[in-house]
C-alpha cells in the first residue's frame, strides 16, 4: 500500500537551516593559539554538550567549559562564539513553500538557551508554526519524549509528520517514535522531501 503524504515537515536547524564556513575564521588560529575546530570538538563532547542542550548550562557557561578544557582565551572564546553562520536559501525557499501550502513545519532542535536569540539574528522566528528547543524541553533528540513534544506541537500524530536532519541517530530516533524521517545531506534532498509532502 503506498504511503500518505506526510501533513507537516520538522526541521532541524545545524546542518539542515543553518550551516558554517570554516573560512570566515580568517587567521584565528594564529591569533590566538588554537584552532575554531578544536573548540568546537571541545563543546560537542558529550559531557560537556549534554547540560548545554538541556538547558542545565546556559550557553555562556557552555563556552567557559570549553575554554578551561582547551585553555583558550576569553577573547578567542567570545570571537569563535560570535560567527553565527549562514542560512542556506534553498532550504529556507523549502521551508516557506511548505507553509505557503497549507502545512504546518516546526524546527526540531538540539540547541542551547540562546537559539531564539539566533533565530531573529537571521529574520526566521515567523518561519515556523512551532519552535521545539532541547534547551527547552529538557530532553534531547533522538528520545522518544523530544519526538513526542515536536509533534504535540504541530497538534500532528508522528505518523503524519515528515523529519528532515542530517544525523543518522537522530533520524533512527525519529522512526522509532514513529514518524518518516529523511537524512538531509543537501538540497538534492529537497525533491524527495517535497514528494513525501505530497507537494
Amino acid at each position: 500500500m503506498r504511503r500518505r503524504p506526510a501533513e507537516a515537515l520538522l526541521i532541524d536547524f545545524d546542518g539542515v537551516l543553518r550551516h558554517f564556513d570554516a573560512s570566515a575564521y580568517g587567521d584565528f588560529e594564529a591569533r590566538h593559539g588554537v584552532a575554531p575546530a578544536k573548540l568546537l570538538e571541545s563543546g560537542l563532547e558529550w559531557h560537556r554538550q549534554l547540560p548545554a542542550v538541556t538547558g542545565h548550562w546556559t550557553r555562556q557557561q557552555w563556552l567557559d567549559e570549553i575554554a578551561a578544557h582547551t585553555g583558550a582565551s576569553a577573547a578567542a572564546l567570545t570571537e569563535w562564539d560570535a560567527y553565527r553562520g549562514y542560512v542556506d536559501e534553498t532550504v529556507l525557499a523549502f521551508v516557506r513553500e511548505v507553509r505557503s501550502s497549507g502545512r504546518k513545519v516546526g524546527l526540531a532542535t538540539n540547541a542551547t538557551d540562546d537559539l531564539h536569540d539566533d533565530l531573529a539574528l537571521f529574520g526566521l522566528k515567523d518561519d515556523f508554526d512551532a519552535i521545539v528547543s532541547s534547551a527547552e524541553l529538557g530532553v534531547h533528540k533522538p528520545s522518544k519524549e523530544f519526538f513526542k513534544a515536536a509533534c504535540l506541537a504541530l497538534e500532528t500524530p508522528a505518523d503524519r509528520c515528515l523529519f528532515l536532519d542530517d544525523t543518522d541517530r537522530n533520524i533512527r530516533g525519529a522512526r522509532v517514535a514513529g514518524l518518516s524521517a529523511l537524512r538531509f545531506t543537501g538540497p538534492a534532498d529537497l525533491p524527495y522531501a517535497r514528494a513525501a509532502l505530497g507537494l
